[in-house]
């Protein structure tokens, strides 16, 4: 039962914790609602963060969740700036603020998200290395991009994950050269294994990136507080007047840990560990998006998904949740990314050795196709690159753990929801 008198507090200030307290509202929730972002700016949506907002293509108001003044007509108490730095599980209270405030709560969310995991190299302090992971990263970066275009500088990318590649296309649209270093042999060698890897380098490579695979970043040379160029563990030094910090995130933990509750083994990714119905080990403390680590029973695991559509969908589960209500959250995992004129949409979970297989519909020299990653005749996930609107079929024919003629998978002409029973 939820009354007018409860309390729920909403740590954690993104797309998640946005869209978690616009669903209580919805839902019809009249208690209080509370929102506290460490950050200054209102929730925002990351993606456009290295896609169209870091490209100059949209403007900075375009990748708020809400309009400000939406907060206070949906009479939602709004903290900005300020960091919670304990929970009494006990007392039910969260501590924030520069002056302590303490605040009561019958439900608790933790939307926390992830941060940029750092380069633990000489040389991390000069001023021209960046990363990627708040919007005041990115309004610093498309400057730098900006000027690095203007005056043919260097930008020397660490890691070519998604944020390297989308980093790379966007500086080589304004004109810098980039080199992108990466210790696996190919692109996103972790996601999507080297069948694909290999298509993402001759892409960037058409476009002028650089690639030097199978090294590690070892050192950022520097003189009066200025980058001069990049060392590389097989002796190698790269010029570079920037260098982005592209070699993941690591989820934010520390208040989960400190409070007691229970944590995600680090092989499955970290992160708070929740049910299905995104409930932590403690029944009045919920957790959502980049931070959590639920279970998919149709994988046989738990994953923690760092992805826009996580978040988006995350949130307003684990407020249903929250509510009372019938809720379980086993969403596929998907993401997308666009890379010059090339873009893509994933969905499901294929990390390398779990698939015996690689299935193409359609041309990947012409980079138009579906690829399907295949055990035993399933299908673990699925990728479309410019090829659109098969988004749902793909999520079918994954949820559907049917064994299919991998033949009539690869053939464009046989129609995909033909292949789901």
């Amino acid at each position: 039962m939820v009354d007018a008198d409860q309390t729920f507090v909403i740590v954690g200030g993104g797309l998640a914790g946005a869209k978690a307290a616009e669903t209580l509202r919805a839902e019809g929730f009249t208690g209080r609602v509370i929102l506290i972002c460490d950050e200054r700016d209102h929730p925002y949506e990351r993606p456009p963060l290295s896609k169209g907002h870091l490209l100059g293509k949209e403007e900075r108001e375009s990748v708020f969740v809400h309009e400000p003044a939406w907060y206070a007509r949906h009479d939602i108490e709004l903290h900005l700036g300020q960091t919670v730095d304990a929970i009494d599980r006990t007392a039910k209270t969260v501590r924030f603020g520069d002056d302590g405030t303490l605040v009561r709560y019958d439900k608790l969310l933790l939307v926390t998200g992830a941060e940029p995991r750092r380069l633990e190299v000489p040389g991390t302090s000069l001023a021209g290395v960046h990363h990627l992971r708040r919007l005041s990263h990115a309004e610093r970066l498309k400057g730098v991009l900006a000027a690095l275009g203007r005056d043919n500088g260097h930008l020397v990318i660490a890691g070519a994950g998604w944020i390297g590649l989308e980093v790379a296309a966007a500086a080589r649209e304004y004109g810098a050269e980039v080199t992108v270093i990466e210790p696996e042999p190919t692109p996103l060698h972790g996601v999507l294994g080297p069948e694909l890897g290999n298509l993402f380098e001759e892409l960037h490579r058409e476009h002028g990136v650089r690639f030097h695979f199978g090294v590690k970043l070892t050192e950022i040379v520097g003189q009066d507080g200025v980058v001069l160029a990049a060392r590389t563990d097989d002796g190698e030094e790269h010029p570079a007047h920037d260098v982005l910090a592209a070699i993941g995130a690591a989820p934010r933990t520390g208040l989960a840990e400190a409070a007691g509750l229970e944590l995600a083994d680090r092989s499955l990714g970290g992160g708070i560990a929740v049910d299905e119905h995104l409930r932590t080990s403690d029944p009045d403390i919920y957790a959502a998006g980049d931070v959590a680590s639920f279970p998919l029973p149709l994988f046989g695991t738990r994953l923690r998904v760092e992805h826009w559509a996580n978040a988006l969908n995350g949130g307003p589960a684990a407020a249903r949740a929250m509510l009372g209500r019938d809720t379980v959250y086993d969403r596929l995992p998907y993401f997308f990314s666009d890379q010059y004129d090339l873009g893509l949409e994933y969905s499901g979970w294929a990390p390398p050795g779990s698939y015996d297989q690689v299935v193409i519909r359609g041309d990947a020299g012409k980079r138009e196709f579906i690829a399907f990653w295949v055990r035993e005749g399933r299908v673990l996930a699925g990728m479309n690159v410019n090829v659109w609107d098969v988004t749902e079929p793909i999520q079918r024919l994954v949820r559907s753990r049917a064994v299919v003629d991998t033949e009539a998978l690869a053939d464009p002409h046989v129609p995909l929801a033909g292949l789901v029973p």
